[in-house]
């Protein structure tokens, strides 16, 4: 069974995270970004790539995806909250959004992911 990041994990994985787009779900121990392509083609390209390495891992995002805009949101439910895969996932996730050009987010859907980063990974 995957462990919960421990306070200093959270440390030093979630505020790098924050600074590139990512924010703390409310009431759960999450992460979500709102990624915005330039069009649908590269916003499902970006999602079929992602999906190759889901797979490959075997930790599967919650994700949705509307025209140009994929919206997701990571946490590993058989730990009920975040683990080294959500970690290992969204860093992947923003190499892939880099590789493609003129890639955006929106930041305001999400609360600020400091609040997760105190979190005692024990409950």
């Amino acid at each position: 069974m995957a462990e919960l990041l421990t306070t200093e994990e959270r440390q030093t994985h979630l505020i790098p995270l924050g600074d590139a787009g990512w924010g703390a779900v409310p009431d759960r121990d999450a992460i979500r970004k709102v990624y915005i392509f330039p069009n649908f083609v590269e916003a499902w390209g970006w999602m079929s790539r992602v999906a190759i390495w889901c797979e490959k891992w075997n930790h599967h995002p919650e994700w949705l995806n509307v025209y140009r805009t994929v919206d997701v949101t990571l946490a590993t439910h058989e730990a009920d909250g975040l683990t080294e895969l959500d970690i290992k996932l969204a860093k992947k996730m923003e190499a892939l959004a880099t590789a493609t050009p003129k890639v955006t987010y929106q930041a305001d859907l999400s609360e600020p992911i400091a609040c997760l980063c105190s979190l005692d990974a024990r409950r």
